[in-house]
């Protein structure tokens, strides 16, 4: 029996190493690693040049809390707004970003109200559950935080009738990747920018998971054209190493003074290390193209290998979801079994998440086992 809190189905496989996409359990079996530690290490596992950042760092210093100046912060703040007028607040993880996101929407604007979406994943500290529009993470906690609002995604509409002065924050996520891999639509994501800007609400934008260029863009709104008021990052920027990030605009600095807001580990020496080597290699416009290369290759194989046995395919670069005719914890057991790790959304759709250094061969490979594994159960069923 195990003496940790059973929070996790975890899967009966113990992952022990890990180079690029390749990593290995425990009994030195190999799978292709399409989950990337949930789109955590979008450089693969043990990326050289991350790898040697952080062990400069930790024969440096690795820790010396925020009552000191951290010039290392400051170099991957600037690189991470990129010229753009922002500032920056490091954190540990994607809740702990949402969760500064919300508070300083909430004393910026002074409004209580805040607007998110059905099917959304936020995080699940108090206030991230509940800005999760999601009853199966809400259940068996009692009361939740007041003042927060549940519209169905895409649905700018819905929106209109809702936002209004007293709205403090719009909060979404480009694609729901928790959600079912559910893209918001151009037309959505800019109606709902133009309706913060005319009730005076902020539009915090979510990119825990379509950041750090997993979209292909180096954040998933850009695709939009839009400019959020705030956005949270967290997940590909440490490439496996916790940090996190909430990105506002600089008029909103002056509302998180100090003491207002803290987090003792956030901008980790270590993390900051490692997260100033994955924007270097992330942010290069060559490798962002790579990666929307690689995201409508694997589409393509996809759709030539398995149209015929699924509903679709949808996502935007290397972060997919297929969504079957059948439930999707069965496929990716067998996937497992045969190689290839995989996650799901939901009941039935399939989550992709490779590492975006993943190769050609890697993707025809995958596709291959997907295809198998599809086609056996559609025989199956026939």
């Amino acid at each position: 029996m195990s003496d940790l809190f059973p929070t996790y189905a975890k899967f009966p496989i113990e992952i022990v190493e890990g180079k690029g996409t390749v990593v290995k359990d425990a009994n030195g079996k190999a799978y292709l690693d399409f989950t990337s530690g949930i789109a955590v290490c979008n450089l693969g596992h043990c990326h050289d040049e991350v790898l040697a950042s952080v062990q400069n760092q930790l024969g440096q210093i690795w820790h010396t809390s925020n009552l000191f100046e951290s010039s290392i912060q400051e170099q991957v703040a600037t690189k991470l707004i990129a010229g753009v007028d922002r500032a920056v607040f490091f954190c540990n993880s994607g809740a702990e970003a949402n969760e500064a996101a919300l508070k300083l929407a909430k004393k910026h604007t002074g409004c209580d109200e805040i607007i998110t979406f059905k099917q959304s994943f936020h995080g699940r500290t108090i206030a991230t559950m509940t800005a999760t529009g999601q009853g199966k993470i809400h259940d068996g906690f009692g009361a939740l935080l007041p003042g927060f609002t549940y519209l169905p995604y895409n649905d700018l509409a819905a929106l209109k009738n809702m936002i209004s002065g007293k709205t403090a924050a719009v909060m979404l996520e480009v694609i729901q990747g928790e959600g079912g891999v559910l893209p918001a639509t151009t037309e959505f994501l800019v109606g709902a920018s133009e309706l913060c800007q005319k009730n005076g609400a902020l539009l915090i934008i979510d990119e825990v998971q379509t950041g750090m260029g997993r979209t292909g863009k180096r954040f998933a709104f850009e695709h939009a054209g839009i400019e959020p008021d705030i956005f949270t990052l967290a997940k590909g920027l440490g490439n496996g190493l916790p940090v996190g990030a909430m990105v506002g605009k600089a008029e909103l600095a002056e509302t998180f003074g100090p003491g207002v807001h803290g987090s003792t580990f956030g901008g980790n020496k270590i993390a900051m290390a490692a997260a100033e080597t994955v924007i270097d290699i992330i942010f290069d416009d060559d490798f962002l193209a790579g990666v929307t290369e690689k995201g409508v290759y694997f589409k393509e194989l996809l759709t030539e290998k398995i149209a015929a046995n699924i509903v679709e395919i949808r996502g935007d670069g290397l972060m997919l979801g297929i969504e079957l005719e059948t439930e999707a914890g069965s496929v990716v057991k067998a996937l497992q079994e045969i190689g290839l790790l995989t996650l799901t959304a939901g009941p039935n759709v399939l989550r992709i998440l490779p590492p975006l250094t993943v190769t050609k061969i890697e993707l025809e490979q995958a596709a291959n086992l997907i295809a198998s594994v599809l086609i056996k159960q559609e025989v199956g069923m026939k």
